[in-house]
Protein backbone atom coordinates (compact mmCIF):
# COMPACT_ATOMS: atom_id res chain seq x y z
CA UNK A 1 0.00 0.00 0.00
CA UNK A 2 1.34 3.71 -0.64
CA UNK A 3 2.74 5.41 2.29
CA UNK A 4 0.45 8.03 3.25
CA UNK A 5 1.47 11.88 4.70
CA UNK A 6 0.78 12.87 8.36
CA UNK A 7 -1.72 15.47 7.38
CA UNK A 8 -3.78 12.88 5.30
CA UNK A 9 -3.48 10.52 8.16
CA UNK A 10 -4.89 12.75 10.58
CA UNK A 11 -7.55 14.05 8.40
CA UNK A 12 -8.35 10.27 7.79
CA UNK A 13 -8.48 10.02 11.78
CA UNK A 14 -11.50 11.93 12.13
CA UNK A 15 -13.69 10.09 9.44
CA UNK A 16 -15.23 6.76 10.91
CA UNK A 17 -14.95 4.46 7.57
CA UNK A 18 -18.01 2.15 9.18
CA UNK A 19 -20.46 5.18 9.35
CA UNK A 20 -22.63 6.43 6.93
CA UNK A 21 -22.80 10.30 7.84
CA UNK A 22 -26.11 12.33 7.44
CA UNK A 23 -25.46 14.77 4.66
CA UNK A 24 -25.46 17.91 6.56
CA UNK A 25 -22.73 16.13 8.69
CA UNK A 26 -20.66 15.01 5.82
CA UNK A 27 -20.28 18.23 3.98
CA UNK A 28 -19.04 19.87 7.23
CA UNK A 29 -16.47 16.93 7.62
CA UNK A 30 -15.14 17.03 3.84
CA UNK A 31 -14.35 20.76 4.63
CA UNK A 32 -12.60 19.62 7.41
CA UNK A 33 -10.80 17.38 6.52
CA UNK A 34 -9.61 18.98 3.18
CA UNK A 35 -5.48 18.90 3.19
CA UNK A 36 -4.97 20.73 0.18
CA UNK A 37 -3.06 24.40 0.63
CA UNK A 38 -5.10 25.41 -2.21
CA UNK A 39 -8.91 25.53 -2.58
CA UNK A 40 -9.61 21.88 -3.28
CA UNK A 41 -12.30 20.39 -5.56
CA UNK A 42 -14.99 18.69 -3.47
CA UNK A 43 -16.14 15.56 -5.21
CA UNK A 44 -18.77 13.11 -4.96
CA UNK A 45 -19.32 9.49 -6.28
CA UNK A 46 -22.90 8.14 -6.57
CA UNK A 47 -23.55 4.37 -6.57
CA UNK A 48 -26.59 3.74 -8.77
CA UNK A 49 -28.29 0.35 -9.40
CA UNK A 50 -28.51 0.26 -13.41
CA UNK A 51 -26.30 -1.50 -15.84
CA UNK A 52 -24.87 0.72 -17.96
CA UNK A 53 -24.25 -1.88 -20.49
CA UNK A 54 -28.05 -1.57 -20.99
CA UNK A 55 -28.76 1.31 -23.64
CA UNK A 56 -32.29 1.76 -21.15
CA UNK A 57 -30.26 2.13 -18.26
CA UNK A 58 -27.95 4.41 -19.40
CA UNK A 59 -27.93 7.81 -16.65
CA UNK A 60 -26.26 11.25 -18.43
CA UNK A 61 -27.34 14.45 -18.14
CA UNK A 62 -26.75 18.32 -17.24
CA UNK A 63 -28.13 20.21 -13.93
CA UNK A 64 -27.36 23.75 -12.52
CA UNK A 65 -25.74 23.97 -9.25
CA UNK A 66 -27.38 26.83 -7.22
CA UNK A 67 -23.90 28.00 -6.19
CA UNK A 68 -21.70 27.29 -9.29
CA UNK A 69 -18.63 24.79 -9.20
CA UNK A 70 -16.41 27.86 -7.85
CA UNK A 71 -14.23 27.12 -10.79
CA UNK A 72 -13.71 29.28 -14.00
CA UNK A 73 -14.99 27.88 -16.91
CA UNK A 74 -13.55 28.33 -20.28
CA UNK A 75 -16.14 27.84 -23.08
CA UNK A 76 -16.13 27.75 -26.66
CA UNK A 77 -18.62 28.30 -29.07
CA UNK A 78 -18.88 26.76 -32.62
CA UNK A 79 -21.44 29.48 -34.10
CA UNK A 80 -21.44 31.98 -36.76
CA UNK A 81 -23.36 35.64 -37.20
CA UNK A 82 -25.69 36.66 -34.84
CA UNK A 83 -25.20 33.93 -32.83
CA UNK A 84 -21.35 33.96 -32.81
CA UNK A 85 -21.97 37.50 -31.22
CA UNK A 86 -24.06 36.51 -29.09
CA UNK A 87 -21.78 34.12 -27.39
CA UNK A 88 -19.55 36.68 -27.33
CA UNK A 89 -21.73 38.88 -25.72
CA UNK A 90 -22.47 36.13 -23.24
CA UNK A 91 -18.99 35.70 -21.83
CA UNK A 92 -17.70 32.81 -24.65
CA UNK A 93 -13.80 32.38 -23.85
CA UNK A 94 -13.31 31.27 -27.93
CA UNK A 95 -15.68 31.79 -30.48
CA UNK A 96 -15.80 30.65 -34.01
CA UNK A 97 -16.25 28.06 -36.80
CA UNK A 98 -13.60 26.58 -39.22
CA UNK A 99 -10.46 28.08 -37.62
CA UNK A 100 -11.49 25.94 -34.31
CA UNK A 101 -12.09 22.62 -36.02
CA UNK A 102 -8.80 23.03 -38.02
CA UNK A 103 -6.82 24.45 -35.25
CA UNK A 104 -8.12 21.35 -32.98
CA UNK A 105 -7.44 18.87 -35.97
CA UNK A 106 -4.00 20.08 -36.72
CA UNK A 107 -2.72 21.70 -33.82
CA UNK A 108 -4.04 19.76 -30.96
CA UNK A 109 -5.28 23.17 -29.56
CA UNK A 110 -7.54 21.80 -26.21
CA UNK A 111 -7.59 24.80 -24.77
CA UNK A 112 -11.16 24.73 -23.07
CA UNK A 113 -13.24 23.22 -20.37
CA UNK A 114 -17.43 23.12 -22.10
CA UNK A 115 -18.11 23.56 -25.87
CA UNK A 116 -21.10 24.27 -27.54
CA UNK A 117 -22.51 23.69 -31.02
CA UNK A 118 -25.52 25.42 -32.60
CA UNK A 119 -26.91 22.89 -34.87
CA UNK A 120 -25.81 23.65 -38.48
CA UNK A 121 -22.03 23.52 -37.56
CA UNK A 122 -22.28 20.01 -36.22
CA UNK A 123 -21.66 18.66 -39.16
CA UNK A 124 -18.01 20.14 -38.75
CA UNK A 125 -17.78 19.35 -35.62
CA UNK A 126 -18.33 16.26 -35.61
CA UNK A 127 -15.23 15.51 -37.26
CA UNK A 128 -13.72 16.39 -34.18
CA UNK A 129 -15.30 13.14 -32.48
CA UNK A 130 -12.32 11.56 -31.91
CA UNK A 131 -10.34 13.92 -30.56
CA UNK A 132 -13.00 15.63 -27.87
CA UNK A 133 -15.61 12.41 -27.54
CA UNK A 134 -12.76 10.82 -25.24
CA UNK A 135 -11.99 14.23 -23.02
CA UNK A 136 -15.65 14.67 -22.54
CA UNK A 137 -15.34 17.98 -24.61
CA UNK A 138 -18.17 17.04 -27.57
CA UNK A 139 -21.13 18.92 -27.59
CA UNK A 140 -24.36 17.14 -27.19
CA UNK A 141 -27.58 17.95 -27.59
CA UNK A 142 -28.61 15.90 -23.95
CA UNK A 143 -26.49 17.67 -21.91
CA UNK A 144 -27.43 21.23 -23.29
CA UNK A 145 -24.52 21.82 -25.30
CA UNK A 146 -25.93 21.41 -28.99
CA UNK A 147 -28.41 24.54 -29.38
CA UNK A 148 -30.80 25.95 -32.10
CA UNK A 149 -28.83 28.55 -34.26
CA UNK A 150 -30.80 31.70 -32.80
CA UNK A 151 -28.78 34.62 -30.43
CA UNK A 152 -31.17 33.56 -27.67
CA UNK A 153 -30.24 29.76 -27.58
CA UNK A 154 -26.76 30.46 -27.75
CA UNK A 155 -26.34 33.20 -25.09
CA UNK A 156 -28.39 31.12 -22.81
CA UNK A 157 -26.74 28.00 -23.01
CA UNK A 158 -23.00 30.37 -22.28
CA UNK A 159 -24.46 31.86 -19.20
CA UNK A 160 -25.73 28.36 -18.22
CA UNK A 161 -22.17 26.71 -18.19
CA UNK A 162 -20.48 29.98 -16.56
CA UNK A 163 -22.85 30.03 -14.02
CA UNK A 164 -22.05 26.58 -12.84
CA UNK A 165 -24.05 23.78 -15.51
CA UNK A 166 -22.28 20.45 -15.07
CA UNK A 167 -22.88 17.64 -16.89
CA UNK A 168 -22.33 13.79 -15.98
CA UNK A 169 -22.39 10.44 -17.22
CA UNK A 170 -22.80 7.17 -15.80
CA UNK A 171 -19.95 5.19 -15.64
CA UNK A 172 -19.12 1.26 -16.70
CA UNK A 173 -19.48 0.41 -12.75
CA UNK A 174 -22.89 2.05 -12.53
CA UNK A 175 -21.17 5.41 -10.60
CA UNK A 176 -21.54 8.63 -11.03
CA UNK A 177 -18.74 11.25 -10.69
CA UNK A 178 -19.45 14.65 -10.32
CA UNK A 179 -17.68 18.24 -8.92
CA UNK A 180 -20.00 19.99 -6.37
CA UNK A 181 -17.62 23.20 -5.44
CA UNK A 182 -14.67 23.97 -3.80
CA UNK A 183 -13.73 23.66 -0.09
CA UNK A 184 -13.80 27.41 0.17
CA UNK A 185 -17.25 27.22 0.06
CA UNK A 186 -19.85 26.63 3.19
CA UNK A 187 -21.02 23.25 3.76
CA UNK A 188 -24.77 24.81 3.58
CA UNK A 189 -23.92 25.63 -0.22
CA UNK A 190 -21.95 22.11 -0.84
CA UNK A 191 -25.21 20.05 0.60
CA UNK A 192 -27.28 22.59 -2.05
CA UNK A 193 -25.30 21.78 -4.92
CA UNK A 194 -25.09 18.65 -4.16
CA UNK A 195 -28.91 18.09 -3.50
CA UNK A 196 -29.73 19.52 -7.28
CA UNK A 197 -27.41 17.12 -8.69
CA UNK A 198 -29.07 13.88 -6.93
CA UNK A 199 -32.45 15.40 -8.02
CA UNK A 200 -31.16 15.49 -11.02
CA UNK A 201 -30.17 12.02 -11.26
CA UNK A 202 -33.40 10.57 -9.14
CA UNK A 203 -35.50 12.30 -12.17
CA UNK A 204 -33.70 10.31 -14.41
CA UNK A 205 -33.89 6.68 -13.02
CA UNK A 206 -34.43 4.47 -15.79
CA UNK A 207 -38.06 2.50 -15.58
CA UNK A 208 -36.10 -1.01 -16.35
CA UNK A 209 -33.64 -0.41 -13.13
CA UNK A 210 -34.97 -2.49 -10.10
CA UNK A 211 -33.85 -2.68 -6.76
CA UNK A 212 -32.55 0.02 -5.02
CA UNK A 213 -31.50 3.31 -7.78
CA UNK A 214 -28.91 5.24 -4.56
CA UNK A 215 -26.99 2.31 -3.07
CA UNK A 216 -24.11 4.10 -2.15
CA UNK A 217 -22.33 7.61 -1.54
CA UNK A 218 -18.53 8.93 -1.13
CA UNK A 219 -17.72 12.48 -0.89
CA UNK A 220 -14.05 13.90 -0.46
CA UNK A 221 -11.94 16.84 -1.77
CA UNK A 222 -9.51 16.37 -3.79
CA UNK A 223 -6.53 15.37 -1.17
CA UNK A 224 -8.83 14.43 1.39
CA UNK A 225 -10.09 10.84 2.49
CA UNK A 226 -13.59 9.26 1.48
CA UNK A 227 -16.63 9.97 3.40
CA UNK A 228 -19.86 7.74 3.37
CA UNK A 229 -23.06 9.49 3.14
CA UNK A 230 -26.28 7.71 4.32
CA UNK A 231 -28.01 7.44 1.42
CA UNK A 232 -31.52 7.22 2.51
CA UNK A 233 -31.52 10.79 4.41
CA UNK A 234 -29.26 12.85 1.05
CA UNK A 235 -32.36 10.96 -1.13
CA UNK A 236 -35.23 12.48 1.48
CA UNK A 237 -33.39 15.62 1.20
CA UNK A 238 -32.92 15.82 -2.58
CA UNK A 239 -36.76 14.88 -3.13
CA UNK A 240 -37.61 17.87 -1.22
CA UNK A 241 -35.54 19.93 -3.40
Amino acid sequence: MPKRGKRFNEAKSKVDGDERYALADSMALVKETSIGRFDSSIDVAVRLGVNPRHADQMVRGACSLPHGTGKPVRILVFAQGDAARAAEEAGADHVGSDEYVEKIQKEGWLDFDKAIATRNMMGRVGRLGRVLGPRGLMPNPKVGTVVAPDPQAVGDAVRALKRGKIDFRVEKAGIVHASIGRSSMSAEQLAENFCALLHTLLQLKPSTAKGTYVRGIAISSTMGPSIRIDPNDATRLAESV
